[in-house]
C-alpha cells in the first residue's frame, strides 16, 4: 500500500464542504444546547412539581437513550406523522437536544454552587426574580461552569460522524462518497481523522486556558 497524494488533492474539494456543514452543525447545535439546557435547569428548579417533573421526565428519557436512534426516530418516524425536516436541520436538532439535557445538569450544578448568602443578599436589596437572575446567580453560575460547557463542544465534535448515518454531508460521509467512488479509503479517512484533531485539539487547550482563568 502506497500514500497517494493525487488522492488527497482530488478528495479537497468534497472535505471543505464536509468541514463546513461539520462546524455548522457544532456551532448551531451548541447554541441549541446552551439554550435549552438553561431552559430545562430553570424547569428542574422550578417550585411547581407540575413543571418539575415533567421536566425531569422528558431529560432523562432523551438523556439516557443513544443518539443515534433519537437521529434515526426524528429522521424516519416523525415524516410519518408529518413533521419533516432536512437532515441537516435534523441532525443540528438532534445534536442539540441531546446535549441540552448534559447541559442542563452542568447549569443545575453551578446554579447550587453559589452561597447561599448570594440569594439572601438579592432578597434583602428586594431585587426582583428576574433581576436576582440576570445580575446576581447566572454571572456567578456560568463562570464556574464554562469550562465544562467547552468540555461539551468538544463531545459534540466527536459525534458528528453519526450524522452521516441520516445522510448528512459532514466530514465522515463526503469521505465515505469519495471512497466509493474512487476505491480508495485510506486517504480520505486519513484526513478526516487528521481534521478531527487539528480542530478539537486547540478547542481542548482554550478550555483548559478558560478553566485557569476563571478559577483565579
Amino acid at each position: 500500500m502506497t500514500w497517494d497524494w493525487s488522492a488527497v488533492a482530488d478528495f479537497m474539494p468534497r472535505f471543505w464542504e464536509g468541514v463546513l456543514v461539520t462546524l455548522q452543525i457544532l456551532v448551531l447545535g451548541s447554541l441549541m444546547s446552551f439554550t435549552l439546557g438553561l431552559v430545562w435547569a430553570l424547569g428542574l428548579r422550578s417550585g411547581s412539581r407540575f413543571v418539575r417533573w415533567p421536566v425531569g421526565l422528558v431529560t432523562e428519557f432523551i438523556r439516557n437513550t443513544p443518539l443515534l436512534v433519537q437521529l434515526f426516530f426524528l429522521f424516519f418516524v416523525l415524516p410519518e406523522w408529518g413533521v419533516q425536516f432536512s437532515a441537516l436541520t435534523t441532525g443540528t436538532i438532534a445534536i442539540g437536544l441531546h446535549y441540552s439535557t448534559y447541559t442542563a445538569q452542568v447549569y443545575r450544578a453551578g446554579i447550587e454552587a453559589v452561597p447561599a448568602g448570594q440569594w439572601e443578599a438579592a432578597t434583602a436589596l428586594s431585587l426582583p426574580a428576574h433581576r436576582t437572575w440576570t445580575a446576581v446567580i447566572l454571572p456567578q453560575a456560568v463562570r464556574r461552569i464554562a469550562p465544562a460547557l467547552g468540555n461539551y463542544v468538544i463531545a459534540m465534535l466527536k459525534d458528528t460522524p453519526l450524522l452521516a448515518g441520516i445522510s448528512v454531508l459532514e466530514m465522515l460521509q463526503q469521505s465515505r462518497l469519495e471512497s466509493a467512488a474512487t476505491f480508495q479509503y485510506t486517504e480520505p479517512l486519513t484526513v478526516v481523522g487528521i481534521a478531527f484533531i487539528l480542530i478539537a485539539y486547540p478547542a481542548s487547550l482554550l478550555v483548559r486556558t478558560l478553566e485557569r482563568r476563571l478559577a483565579r
